[in-house]
């Protein structure tokens, strides 16, 4: 009880951490967005309408900034994240809503493909050392190592240009309808592929390292060599003894990832002019639109404590000591 205690009031210091920050930082950095709005739209928006600008984006000189911060509070407990000063009208709601879908789709699905992957060969290739296969270890140590971008353009250049495969800008094709219908998904999937690829190619080569050397940890190890002796079949004690034991550090690490999948992998959107969160992020930051930084950075931070929640409740199915408290 007093671990949960702990957890939740934890989890809740953060919350409030997280929103202080979110609504601080965008402010202290330079510039300003109506003047930015103003720029954008040159020659359809005066220069007087500047004042009025200010008052309905609540940024006027007579509000402090204390007070905008607590007005903030009160838009969040109604649930209501403001609206974006680069799409205005439109809700931040709204604006989140649209994108959030695309990368929880494609990086959502790219991370647990790269976690199965390297998990599943890394157990193999810790259990099994000495074999023609750790000879891979090098090559995955290098697609590690490899930034995304780098590795984005040489996909783009040999299936996207060269060879004419795949489409290597946007999410589906213009003029198409969005809806459940083939050849929209054909499409979506189409213009997926590549980005997915990215990630799984350099992802996937943490995953391998990470649970071959656990492997390689835990298969010395007692209970194992007891679960041997008593003539259990080699893949019994490979998946539930050694794997099961070492598979725990990984847990951690792919609740993050999966936290992280919300913020999407900016530069793969940036890259692939992919419609995600990453994407409208970076814009929001060109635009100075604080309330969707604002929005989108506490989903983030949301997303990251759930995902941490889930760890612990798989954890503690995983490994029973961890139910003591």
């Amino acid at each position: 009880m007093k671990n949960l205690i702990r957890k939740i009031v934890f989890y809740l210091v953060t919350i409030f951490a997280a929103v202080t920050l979110n609504f601080f930082i965008p402010r202290l950095m330079p510039g300003d967005p109506v003047q930015s709005l103003i720029n954008r739209y040159q020659g359809q928006i005066s220069a007087s309408a500047m004042d009025s600008l200010y008052t309905m984006f609540g940024l006027d000189a007579n509000t402090s900034l204390w007070s905008q911060y607590w007005a903030y509070w009160g838009q969040l407990f109604h649930g209501d994240l403001g609206i974006s000063f680069k799409d205005f009208p439109t809700p931040v709601a709204q604006v989140i809503g649209q994108s959030l879908p695309w990368t929880i789709g494609l990086v959502g699905v790219a991370t647990v493909i790269s976690f199965i992957i390297g998990t599943l060969v890394g157990i193999l290739l810790g259990w099994r050392r000495g074999t023609w296969a750790e000879s891979l270890i090098p090559l995955t140590s290098f697609f590690s190592a490899v930034p995304y971008f780098w590795l984005a353009l040489v996909l783009i250049t040999v299936f996207g240009v060269n060879l004419s495969w795949l489409p290597f800008s946007g999410s589906y094709t213009a003029g198409l309808i969005p809806g459940f219908n083939w050849p929209f998904i054909a499409s979506v999937v189409q213009h997926a592929l590549l980005p997915a690829l990215t990630i799984v190619i350099s992802s996937v080569a943490g995953w391998i390292l990470g649970m071959r050397n656990m492997m390689i940890t835990v298969s010395s190890e007692d209970y194992v060599t007891v679960a041997q002796a008593k003539g259990l079949s080699e893949s019994s004690v490979m998946f539930g003894y050694a794997a099961r034991n070492a598979i725990l550090p990984q847990i951690s690490g792919f609740a993050l990832s999966l936290g992280f999948v919300v913020s999407g992998t900016l530069v793969m959107e940036q890259v692939f002019t992919y419609q995600g969160i990453g994407f409208q992020l970076l814009k929001a930051v060109g635009a100075k639109d604080y309330p969707l930084m604002q929005g989108i950075f506490l989903i983030i931070t949301l997303s990251v404590l759930v995902a941490n929640i889930l760890a612990d409740v798989v954890y503690a199915l995983l490994d029973p000591r961890t139910r003591k408290d």
